[in-house]
């Protein structure tokens, strides 16, 4: 029997009146039933909301002796809503079952906060697609290409994903310069066109770990977003 801090990534209804749930912990992701789903565990048992969980079992699917709320939970409506969905449906989608990344756990706590807190979205996605590519494993250098040479200010890099930047000759659609690159290496989204370059880095970046299925959280965001207002 463990107890840890958690929070919901998802759930969905199990047989008559139980849920199947995905926590996010500082020891991985783990999937676990919730019995009882229509009960007070049951109203705890949904996303943003800090939770002391006991799991038992020693498969991969545990089952949940006891919940309890952890903290208050963090309102996000709107965009910061739309963003926390994608963040867990990333987690959901690329990170493997009871893989330990405490690190990384923390930074999705901290992460919460600010999106509730309404600060500016794309500098909270793209630090935290970056922490994740990171402890997966997929990191890859922003000041150096692959060839081990520095990012020139006025040079062109294409991401190769298995690799890193490599230095391109002439310009490309779907490039990146060099001055943008160095600038989301120290986190300076004050440089113009910044945001936007990442946001396309981290796209490519995450595809070839996604596969080819969309993500539904993108999806959502996109069709709301289209849905024509009187």
């Amino acid at each position: 029997m463990t107890i840890q801090t958690a929070f919901v990534l998802h759930s969905r209804p199990y047989r008559e009146s139980s849920a199947l749930v995905d926590f996010f912990t500082p020891e991985g992701r783990l999937r676990a039933v919730l019995r009882g789903a229509r009960g007070r565990s049951g109203t705890l048992a949904r996303p943003f909301v800090p939770l002391d969980v006991e799991f038992r079992g020693r498969s991969e699917l545990k089952s949940v002796a006891r919940l309890e709320g952890a903290g208050l939970a963090y309102w996000l409506d709107g965009n910061a809503l739309f963003s926390g969905m994608y963040l867990n449906e990333l987690l959901i989608r690329l990170l493997p079952a009871e893989d330990a990344h405490p690190a990384l756990f923390e930074h999705y706590v901290a992460t919460l906060p600010a999106l509730a807190a309404k600060r500016p979205l794309e500098p909270i996605l793209r630090s935290f697609e970056w922490r994740l590519l990171t402890e997966l494993g997929y990191g890859f250098a922003l000041d150096k290409d692959i060839d081990d040479q520095p990012i020139a200010c006025g040079g062109l890099y294409r991401l190769l994903p298995e690799a890193g930047l490599e230095a391109v000759g002439q310009f490309q659609p779907g490039l990146f310069n060099g001055a943008e690159l160095l600038a989301m290496a120290e986190a300076d989204w004050e440089v113009p066109g910044t945001l936007v370059a990442a946001k396309r880095l981290m796209r490519q970046a995450l595809a070839p770990h996604l596969g080819g299925r969309p993500l539904v959280s993108r999806e959502l965001f996109m069709n709301i977003k289209e849905v024509p207002r009187d």
